[in-house]
């Protein structure tokens, strides 16, 4: 669990180059949301991370995605942005169902849908892969 922010740094080979990806997790509770706007200046990506688990970690996207002025940017000049469904590994404990999420995130334009679990690792490279892809293509 995040609290507050958390500062870490992930390479990533993408068409035989390393790319070094500079990560900001910030915790999804409100007390820490006012954090994100002076980190969020600047960002080539960003990922939007919520717990499968629980439905209602889902619901402050449109917020988060706010702080990264996401709707009132042209569609060109916007960061590339995924959507994560986190703790795929618990799901008989399911409460957000993947087309749910996949759709929402088709609505809001973002530029793909995981799931993941960080505690059996599944997808989690090609997370970080996707989005470096993502932002090395918006960024060129």
């Amino acid at each position: 669990m995040t609290i507050g922010a958390d500062f870490s740094v992930k390479n990533v080979d993408i068409d035989d180059k390393q790319i070094t990806l500079r990560i900001w997790d910030f915790a999804g509770e409100e007390r820490f949301r006012v954090l994100l706007p002076s980190f969020a200046k600047g960002a080539d990506g960003g990922i939007f991370m919520f717990d499968i688990t629980r439905y209602s970690s889902i619901n402050d996207i449109n917020d988060w995605l706010s702080i990264f002025e996401y709707f009132g940017s042209k569609s060109e000049n916007r960061i590339p942005i995924i959507m994560v469904g986190g703790k795929s590994d618990l799901e008989e404990k399911r409460s957000v169902d993947s087309d749910v999420a996949l759709r929402l995130s088709e609505k809001l334009n973002l530029h793909g849908y995981f799931e993941c679990s960080s505690k059996t690792g599944y997808n989690v490279e090609e997370i970080f892969e996707f989005i470096a892809k993502k932002i090395l293509k918006n960024t060129s």
